[in-house]
């Protein structure tokens, strides 16, 4: 298994940049997610790690070998697809066994290489069963096989999970998390699906418009977005944004926005304007006593949790909270909010000012 380093790739289609110079370390053994909405460069950058696309500029480094103008080919590494990609006209060994027969394998050392790698899989009884009849399932894990008998320095896949159902990928999703753990290879991931790349994920990329705008460990990005487009995409609900114009001063541990007075964690850095105050809705508490008040909007009921929409001066917000505090749709409420966990950006950049609580994250990111 081997590190991946990419250092300021870029990737032009014509007029069209797809990846802005991106920057970022693969771990050795590292369960790696790449993460953000369609059209964001994701899978173009995955595909430079593979070789399919080649760089217009930069360097990717496989293992400490340059290879970014390498073809696939060059590269040991293993593909998986959304759509599976398997041969129809053969059975699952077959399908299994066809890297190892392009290499040249000894017969008997292909077969029993298959069959080891079935049985991790949990799919040695349908061995030799034509791949057209197989679930959706089934044929990933087939796929999943076919990457592994070759036994590459990593392991490349594009929303593997994406032709599932909901049900069975949320399983699928737990089988590949331990079948990496088992293996220990290094792994790159591309989801869309922030909740999938929060569950299997040591670390996350997180790109939009072909930038990379944050990556680092998922309670990390979590807790402290560097930017409101990470904030925004990931968490469900999302963080809420109280937008407001005033003044952030350095060493300043509370902010003015209107008549109320919010404490924050000390700032780092200062800025004026149109600034926002993100809370994430676990983080909101309804407490007559407080200040700072709202209107209840509206109640969803979700079994043990409820999300309860509010009307602020500076917009709406959703609170997180137990199912069991009695909540009148109607009624005007004080909002009590943690300021240990409390994330303040420029509102025009978009960009998390530096807090005696996030410093550390997004120095690192």
């Amino acid at each position: 298994m081997a590190q991946i380093r990419i250092e300021n790739v870029r990737k032009e289609f014509g007029a069209f940049t797809a990846v802005q110079g991106s920057t970022f370390t693969v771990e050795d053994g590292e369960f790696f997610m790449l993460l953000g909405p369609s059209g964001c460069g994701k899978t173009t950058t995955l595909r430079m790690m593979a070789g399919l696309e080649l760089p217009t500029s930069g360097c990717i480094y496989l293992g400490g070998e340059e290879v970014g103008q390498k073809p696939a080919s060059q590269r040991d590494i293993a593909f998986v697809f959304q759509m599976f990609a398997l041969y129809p006209h053969m059975n699952v060994r077959r399908n299994m066994a066809y890297p190892l027969v392009s290499q040249g394998m000894p017969r008997a050392d292909v077969r029993a290489k298959v069959e080891e790698v079935a049985r991790i899989l949990g799919i040695v009884d349908i061995l030799d069963r034509p791949v057209g009849g197989l679930s959706a399932g089934d044929r990933q894990r087939v796929a999943l096989g076919r990457a592994i008998v070759r036994e590459p320095k990593c392991f490349l896949m594009d929303e593997p999970l994406g032709a599932l159902d909901a049900e069975f990928r949320e399983h699928m999703a737990g089988e590949l998390r331990a079948l990496h753990d088992r293996m220990g290879a290094t792994t790159v991931y591309v989801t869309h699906d922030q909740i999938e790349a929060m569950q299997m994920g040591d670390r996350i990329v997180v790109m939009n418009h072909g930038v990379v705008e944050q990556f680092g460990r998922p309670q990390e990005i979590y807790d402290w977005p560097a930017t409101m487009f990470v904030a925004g995409f990931i968490g469900s609900p999302a963080m809420n944004f109280l937008p407001f114009e005033g003044v952030a001063a350095p060493g300043a541990s509370s902010l003015r926005i209107g008549e109320v007075e919010i404490g924050i964690p000390d700032l780092r850095e200062g800025a004026r304007g149109r600034l926002a105050l993100g809370v994430r809705p676990e983080h909101i508490r309804l407490d007559d006593a407080a200040p700072y008040r709202a209107r209840v909007a509206a109640t969803e009921y979700l079994g043990t949790t409820q999300i309860v929409t509010l009307d602020t001066a500076h917009g709406a917000v959703k609170a997180r909270l137990a199912s069991t505090e009695p909540i009148a749709v109607g009624a005007t409420t004080g909002l009590r909010l943690d300021a240990r966990t409390l994330s303040v950006f420029e509102a025009e950049r978009g960009r998390a000012l530096a807090s005696a609580a996030n410093e550390k994250v997004l120095r690192h990111g």
